[in-house]
């Protein structure tokens, strides 16, 4: 599993959000972003999953992006919500 950002634990993850069952996900996955006035998707490189029911968030290039877990594991996200995950977490 990827480490998380320093200063945070899966404890502080879930109490943040309030989802007891949040926690990291491996990066042997698919994820992909979808780009605004494209049609297809730009693939992500992410340093991070972290997944909250069927959502996740990813970090990649220092931004956390949210995005919903596919059934066959990959991640599909829909936009950035910065390089903080206190607020992207405060986001779901």
């Amino acid at each position: 599993m990827p480490d998380l950002p320093a200063g945070w634990t899966v404890e502080r993850i879930r109490a943040l959000s309030g989802d007891r069952s949040a926690g990291p996900l491996g990066l042997d996955r698919l994820v992909v972003v979808e780009e605004h006035g494209r049609s297809d998707y730009a693939t992500l490189r992410p340093e991070v999953i972290l997944a909250f029911h069927d959502l996740c968030l990813v970090l990649a290039d220092g931004e956390w992006f949210m995005g919903q877990l596919d059934t066959d594991g990959s991640v599909v996200c829909w936009g950035s919500y910065g390089p903080d995950l206190g607020e992207a977490i405060r986001g779901l």
